[in-house]
């Protein structure tokens, strides 16, 4: 299983997105071309909530017509507001939510495990304009700079707006961690936006808890 490494910063608007989208540099890295499309999360979970007790989070993303399973696990303690490490497993998937739809994968081997015969059913929406682009320094790119539009929504209701930056390391990179804490630093700079120790998923979950 890997370990997703990852900096997210919450923006107060759209304005830095709009920056990020622009630059050419980030720090010392070099970014590259600006890419735009729309994903849809469908975040999952047994009808008694046993994924989000065990800590893991499960996640169905549909983007350009495929659907895909990520498993997210329980985050590592870290001593800063925006470093978030944590297993990480996946697999392909359908737009149905029962798993024996999907191909076998050792992400479904792990959801049935967690899921330990429930039914599983959608728990929140997450619909996203995700913008991409690659970080990349000297010749070797180390990571995937992401910038997120995102609007939740709980059943028929929505839960209001996300404004998020992240910044992917890439686990084939070579040393690409140790570049982390530049990079981090050089989005903490950029005006309006700020480390964040909490998920989408995290944010979602405490909207739609203050408006029952």
């Amino acid at each position: 299983m890997r370990t997703e490494v990852e900096a997210k910063f919450l923006a107060t608007s759209a304005e830095p997105l709009d920056d990020l989208a622009s630059r050419e540099m980030l720090g010392s890295a070099r970014l590259g071309t600006a890419r735009t499309a729309e994903e849809v999360d469908r975040y999952l979970d047994t009808d008694d909530g046993r994924l989000a007790s065990a800590g893991w989070a499960c996640r169905l993303r549909s983007r350009d017509g495929r659907t895909h399973i990520s498993l997210k696990g329980p985050p590592a303690e870290t001593a800063d507001g925006w470093h978030h490490r944590r297993p990480e497993e996946e697999g392909p998937a359908t737009a149905q939510v029962d798993p024996d739809l999907w191909p076998a994968s050792r992400a479904r081997e792990l959801l049935a495990s967690l899921a330990a015969g429930r039914t599983l059913a959608e728990v929140l929406r997450l619909d996203q304009r995700r913008t991409e682009r690659e970080v990349v320094i000297g010749s070797e790119r180390i990571a995937t700079l992401t910038l997120d539009r995102v609007s939740m929504v709980s059943g028929s209701s929505g839960l209001g707006e996300l404004f998020v930056v992240e910044l992917e390391l890439d686990p084939a990179a070579r040393g690409a961690e140790r570049e982390l804490d530049g990079l981090a630093a050089a989005l903490d700079a950029v005006p309006g936006l700020a480390g964040d120790p909490r998920t989408k998923l995290e944010h979602a979950l405490e909207r739609r808890s203050a408006l029952r």
